[in-house]
């Protein structure tokens, strides 16, 4: 049986160690503020906001919030996203996706400045990450490679598969580890043979977006599996990941729980990005 990854209390560490080093900044007058921006009433987009909110108050970072209305323009919106970018006070910027059809995510995501993308997604942002420059890496792998070291997962030299190549977590996170010294395959909806290249992997990343669709048959024996996907299925609309937990437990040597898992990881990487980004300003001053 395999031994679950409990992202929960790994994540309360990485808060702790935050929360520390908050604590510190502001007895030396340093406040460090996150202003979050949600445009519209997604109840999941909802539920995310307040999450990161409580995790604010959690670590002694201040959240600045913006609940703008489901009609708001682009140009409203870069409007904002322009002030913060000017104010001093504002460390990190995070804008919740999905945003509204009318509104693009590309112009969004690119007019925040790179020295508050607090989420990672900016092209500069991917771009350091991607020549091993210092930079926000997404909050999603970043926590994962957080999730592995603190569970005593030795990443150096061992062949992690990562299903999937999404801008949010595929790509960024066989980057990060790349920059670990893993040996490190992509698998997509295009890719052969699959299950022989997942099979291969000590470390199997499965960020997929398809309801329990890694089983056994995908997984080497012992291996380290991480599921980052999260789906709401059957009548009881119970929460379930990309991996079927049931049938890869027995074979698998370490595996992460849906929920309780990755999801917890995330929200704290996006806590010590917003540290990083008050630190990084501090070293400019």
């Amino acid at each position: 049986m395999a031994e679950i990854i409990d992202g929960k209390k790994i994540s309360t560490e990485l808060k702790d160690d935050v929360r520390a080093e908050v604590k510190a900044l502001k007895e030396k007058g340093v406040t460090i503020s996150l202003a979050v921006i949600l445009v519209g009433q997604d109840p999941a987009s909802t539920v995310y906001v307040n999450n990161k909110k409580k995790a604010c108050e959690y670590t002694g970072i201040k959240s600045v919030s913006y609940e703008l209305p489901e009609d708001t323009t682009e140009e409203k919106l870069l409007g904002l996203i322009d002030q913060l970018n000017n104010d001093p006070d504002i460390n990190g910027i995070l804008v919740q996706l999905p945003l509204p059809k009318h509104i693009s995510e590309k112009a969004v995501i690119g007019r925040i400045s790179p020295d508050k993308d607090v989420d990672g997604f900016h092209p500069e942002s991917v771009g350091r990450l991607s020549i091993g420059e210092p930079g926000f890496v997404s909050c999603t792998p970043a926590g994962i490679i957080e999730l592995l070291k603190r569970s005593g997962v030795e990443i150096a030299g061992k062949h992690a598969v990562v299903i999937g190549r999404s801008n949010i977590v595929g790509k960024p996170m066989a980057m990060l580890l790349l920059r670990e010294n893993a040996t490190v395959t992509v698998c997509h909806s295009k890719t052969k043979n699959i299950k022989e290249l997942t099979k291969q992997g000590d470390i199997l990343i499965a960020a997929v977006g398809k309801p329990r669709m890694i089983d056994a048959s995908y997984v080497k024996e012992g291996a380290v599996v991480i599921d980052v996907g999260i789906h709401r299925t059957g009548e009881g609309k119970k929460l379930c990941g990309d991996v079927d937990f049931e049938s890869v437990e027995p074979v698998a040597g370490m595996i992460t729980p849906v929920p309780g898992g990755v999801g917890p990881m995330t929200i704290a990487g996006l806590m010590k990005n917003c540290l990083e980004a008050a630190k990084m300003n501090l070293s400019q001053e």
